[in-house]
C-alpha cells in the first residue's frame, strides 16, 4: 500500500475520464462529544476509518453522542479547473456535513453509498480546505448498517465510522457526460446505451480488442455487436466503450451476458446465457483485519477474487455490504458472478425472532412491521431510497446476477411490493427477496432461498420456484497465531485439524450437496470466504495469511458441482 496516497486508482471504472484529483492520504481528525469545541488531535490515513489500524489510529470506537471532525488542505492548479467542479466521496458512515473553504457545500446520510457535491463556487486556484463533520448512531439507530455493532461479538463485528472509501475531485465542461446506462441483449446480439448529457454532439464507439466495431451519435442507441462473444466466468470477455462530446470524453465497458430463469424439463433453474448454470459460491463479508470494511488496497481485492476462482468457485455473495466500485470491476474482468445483498437496517435485532423461531417453522407477514422491528417510517423510506441508489450505482456491473433484498428477517418489510419495485428498476437480474426465512410465498420471490447449518441438507419437493441454498456449511478451524481472539471463537462446526476439516467438507459436498442438484438445487453459497473476528469458518484466516484448505482439493470437488 502507498502510505501517502492509498487507492491511487481511478475509483469509477465504468465512467472514467482524465480529470482526477485523488484526495486520499493524510488528513487531520478531531474526535469529541457533541457540543464540545473542535480540536484536531490526530492525523489519519484516509480512506481508512479511525476504528481501524490501517488508519494509523484504531484506538477508539465512535459513540452515538460523539462527532468526528475531518480537515485537509490541498492545492488546485489553473489547468484543473473547468466549468463545473465536483467533490466525490466513495462512502462516509453515516451522516456528514461538508465545508469547502469555510462554506457549507452539502449534507449526506447513508453509510454505504457514494455521493457528490458541486463545489464550483467554493473552489479556487491555489490552496483550498475541506472540512467534514461526521456522526454515526451505529446499531442504536434504524439506518442501514449491516453487521456493525457497538457491542461486537459472534456474528457482529467492530463498528466503524467516517470516511471509508476514496475521496476525489474532478472538473468538467458543461457538456459533460453525467451518466451512462448499459443494457446488453444477447438474444438480439445488441447493446442499448443511454447517455445522460446536455450535449447534442455525441459520438459513442464500441471497441473490441482496441478496434472500433460499431458507433452511434445518439443519446439512446441500440448497437449491434458483430461476431458477439458472450461473457461468463469461464470466458470474461469485456467490450470497451468510448463516448465523446465536444469537450468531454469518458471510457466504460460491458459484457454480453444474460441472467434468467428457465425450465429444464423437471425444475426451474438459474440460467446464464440461455443455458442452465449452477452458481457455486461463497458468502463474502468483505471485512479485513487491519481495515474492516475498507479493503487494504486494490491488489488485495484482486488477489482474493482470483484465489476463490482458482479454488473452483464461480460466485461470491457480497453479504450486507456494498464494495468500492473497483471490486465489481475486478469480478467483471476476472470472471466471478456476484449476488449483491442490500444493506440491512431497522430496529433492534432480536435473536429469538430471527434466529430461533424460524427453526420451528414460525411464519410472519412482513407487512406487519412491529414483529420484525420496522415501525420507523424514516428508516423504511431510507431503505427504499438506498435500494434505488444501489441499483443505479451497480446496474452496469457485468457480474451481478442476483439482487438479495433481505437476509434472515433483519429489518424485513414489504418484501412482495419491494420485489415488484425492484424488478421495475432492473428486470435483467434474478431477485432473492427473502434469503433464509420468513418467505412470503410462491409469488413473492424468484427463488426459494434456504439457509441450512445444523440440519442435513435437503430441498423442498414440488417447489414451483428456483431452489437455492443461499447459506450453508460454516465448517470451522482455529488457526493458531491467526485468530482475532484465542479464547472467544464462533463456528457452526469446529474441527480440530486441517485433515478433519477437509474430510468433513468433502463428505458434506459429495454425500449431501451433490445429490440435491438432481433434485432441483440451482445454487449453493458456502460460508465463507474468510474468518471475521471471532468467526473462524473462513476458507482463509482473517489476516489472509493462511489458506486452510488445499487449493487442488477444493478445485477437484468444485468441478463436480455443475449440471450434467
Amino acid at each position: 500500500m502507498n502510505q501517502n496516497i492509498p487507492f491511487p486508482e481511478y475509483p469509477r471504472p465504468q465512467l472514467r475520464r482524465d480529470s482526477y484529483l485523488n484526495l486520499n492520504g493524510e488528513w487531520f481528525l478531531g474526535h469529541a462529544k457533541q457540543g464540545e469545541p473542535i480540536e484536531y488531535q490526530h492525523k489519519i490515513l484516509v480512506p481508512f476509518s479511525p476504528e481501524t489500524k490501517a488508519s494509523g489510529l484504531g484506538n477508539f470506537i465512535l459513540q452515538p453522542n460523539e462527532v468526528l471532525f475531518y480537515k485537509r488542505e490541498f492545492d488546485i492548479t489553473q489547468n484543473f479547473i473547468k466549468d463545473i467542479t465536483f467533490l466525490h466521496f466513495g462512502a462516509v458512515d453515516y451522516s456528514c456535513i461538508c465545508y469547502v473553504n469555510g462554506r457549507e457545500v452539502g449534507f449526506h446520510q447513508g453509510g454505504f453509498l457514494p455521493f457528490t457535491f458541486n463545489v464550483s463556487k467554493e473552489i479556487k486556484i491555489g490552496k483550498n480546505e475541506i472540512r467534514l463533520t461526521v456522526t454515526d448512531p451505529s446499531d442504536t439507530g434504524t439506518q442501514s448498517r449491516g453487521k456493525q455493532k457497538l457491542k461486537r461479538g459472534g456474528i457482529w463485528y467492530t463498528p466503524q465510522s467516517g470516511i471509508w472509501q476514496t475521496v476525489w475531485m474532478e472538473s468538467v465542461t458543461t457538456d459533460y457526460i453525467k451518466n451512462i446506462k448499459i443494457t446488453p441483449n444477447i438474444d438480439t446480439k445488441s447493446v442499448e446505451i443511454e447517455l445522460d448529457t446536455e450535449s447534442e454532439s455525441i459520438l459513442v464507439q464500441i471497441l473490441s480488442n482496441s478496434e472500433v466495431i460499431t458507433e452511434s451519435t445518439k443519446k439512446v442507441s441500440v448497437l449491434s455487436i458483430p461476431d458477439m462473444e458472450l461473457w461468463s466466468p469461464e470466458n470474461p470477455k469485456l467490450y470497451d466503450i468510448r463516448v465523446q462530446t465536444k469537450s468531454d470524453q469518458i471510457e466504460s465497458y460491458f459484457g454480453m451476458r444474460k441472467f434468467s430463469i428457465g425450465y429444464d424439463g423437471q425444475y426451474k433453474r438459474l440460467y446464464l446465457n440461455n443455458k442452465p448454470y449452477f452458481h457455486n459460491g461463497l458468502l463474502d463479508q468483505g471485512y479485513w483485519s487491519e481495515s474492516l470494511l475498507t479493503p487494504p488496497d486494490d491488489e488485495s481485492m484482486v488477489k482474493e477474487i482470483t484465489l476463490m476462482k482458482e479454488m473452483g468457485f464461480n460466485t461470491l455473495r457480497k453479504h450486507i455490504k456494498i464494495e468500492p466500485l473497483r471490486w465489481y470491476y475486478h469480478c467483471d474482468r476476472i470472471g466471478m458472478l456476484v449476488w449483491q445483498d442490500f444493506v440491512c437496517g431497522g430496529g433492534a435485532y432480536e435473536t429469538w425472532k430471527v434466529a430461533y423461531l424460524p427453526f420451528i417453522g414460525w411464519k410472519t407477514d412482513d407487512t406487519k412491521y412491529k414483529f420484525l422491528n420496522r415501525t420507523d417510517e424514516n428508516g423504511k423510506r431510507e431503505f427504499i431510497k438506498e435500494m434505488e441508489e444501489t441499483i443505479s450505482l451497480l446496474y452496469n456491473s457485468v457480474s451481478i446476477s442476483v439482487w438479495v433484498l433481505f437476509n434472515e428477517g433483519w429489518g424485513q418489510f414489504d418484501s412482495v411490493s419491494l420485489t415488484k419495485k425492484l424488478k421495475v428498476l432492473d428486470n435483467t437480474r434474478t431477485v432473492d427477496s427473502v434469503s433464509g426465512w420468513y418467505d412470503q410465498g410462491k409469488n413473492s420471490s424468484d427463488l426459494k432461498s434456504l439457509h441450512l447449518y445444523y440440519q442435513k441438507l435437503k430441498v423442498p419437493k414440488k417447489e414451483p420456484r428456483v431452489i437455492v441454498l443461499s447459506e450453508f456449511g460454516g465448517y470451522s478451524l482455529k488457526t493458531d497465531g491467526h485468530v482475532y481472539d484465542e479464547k472467544k471463537l464462533f463456528g457452526y462446526k469446529v474441527l480440530p485439524s486441517k485433515e478433519s476439516l477437509q474430510w468433513e467438507y468433502k463428505k458434506l459436498i459429495e454425500t449431501e450437496l451433490l445429490p440435491l442438484i438432481k433434485q432441483g438445487l440451482s445454487a449453493s453459497i458456502y460460508t465463507q470466504v474468510s474468518d471475521v473476528e471471532e468467526e473462524i469458518n473462513g476458507l482463509v484466516t482473517y489476516d489472509r495469511k493462511v489458506v486452510k484448505f488445499d487449493i487442488p482439493f477444493l478445485k477437484e470437488l468444485n468441478a463436480k458441482l455443475k449440471y450434467h
